[in-house]
């Protein structure tokens, strides 16, 4: 089974392109499946079911959605094993710059979008730095003076990207990246695989519900801000 990762900041799209996508997959003879790692809520399982794609939806609740990811890969493989799925797609909520779920050996997605500001690509993280496709959305919406500039920022983060613009709401683009999708590596077992990017090594007191202001999980363990003209001189 082909497994795709796919990562994004909140509401760049990520959902519109990949259910459009994987409908263009299954048109072309190949049976999809979703795994949607969310936080608290989410109505993007009406999206894949209204195009026909099996999906399941989890929340992670207080965790982060990639740490909860990473530790249930192996069932959500199994499912969309179950589902009859020769390509399966994971798609998480990206809510932090510091994770990152793509998987070394399969076929890892970023979505961004043009309207997120020329700086994003440098402070997304490893979800970019670290993919192998970087899909652009809301490109219609900017200047091609804009998109270009963007499409550098995002060279200037990862190199070797193959960048592609695509418009979520048409489905323009969408086709090409079904075909791109179809060439993921064909993958037997999750079970010994390695993200590309350490998860933190720690979890913090906050991560664990604290609501404290100043809460320490380990005496030494936190790294300490400095603040005032000294970090600026620096």
């Amino acid at each position: 089974m082909r497994l795709v990762t796919v990562a994004g900041p909140p509401s760049c799209g990520k959902t519109a392109v990949v259910s459009k996508a994987c409908r263009a997959l299954m048109d072309a003879g190949t049976p999809c499946a979703v795994a949607k790692f969310d936080c608290l809520q989410s109505r993007d399982d009406e999206l894949y079911r209204d195009v026909g794609v099996p999906v399941s939806v989890v929340f992670s609740g207080g965790l982060c959605p990639d740490h909860f990811y990473a530790s249930n890969l192996e069932e959500a493989f199994a499912w969309a094993g179950g589902t009859g799925a020769g390509c399966f797609v994971v798609e998480t909520a990206g809510l932090c710059n510091r994770c990152s779920p793509h998987v070394r050996g399969a076929l890892g997605l970023c979505v961004i979008d043009n309207l997120m500001g020329i700086d994003a690509p440098a402070k997304i993280g490893p979800m970019l730095r670290l993919a192998d496709i970087v899909v652009v959305t809301k490109g219609d919406l900017v200047s091609q003076a804009e998109r270009e500039v963007y499409r550098h920022r995002i060279r200037q983060m990862n190199s070797r990207v193959v960048i592609r613009h695509i418009n979520g709401l048409t489905g323009q683009g969408c086709a090409e990246l079904a075909a791109i999708m179809a060439q993921a590596p064909d993958i037997a077992s999750v079970t010994d695989l390695k993200l590309r990017f350490p998860m933190p090594a720690a979890v913090c007191s906050y991560c664990l519900s604290e609501i404290r202001i100043g809460a320490r999980y380990q005496k030494g363990n936190v790294k300490k801000a400095r603040f005032g003209d000294h970090d600026a001189a620096s």
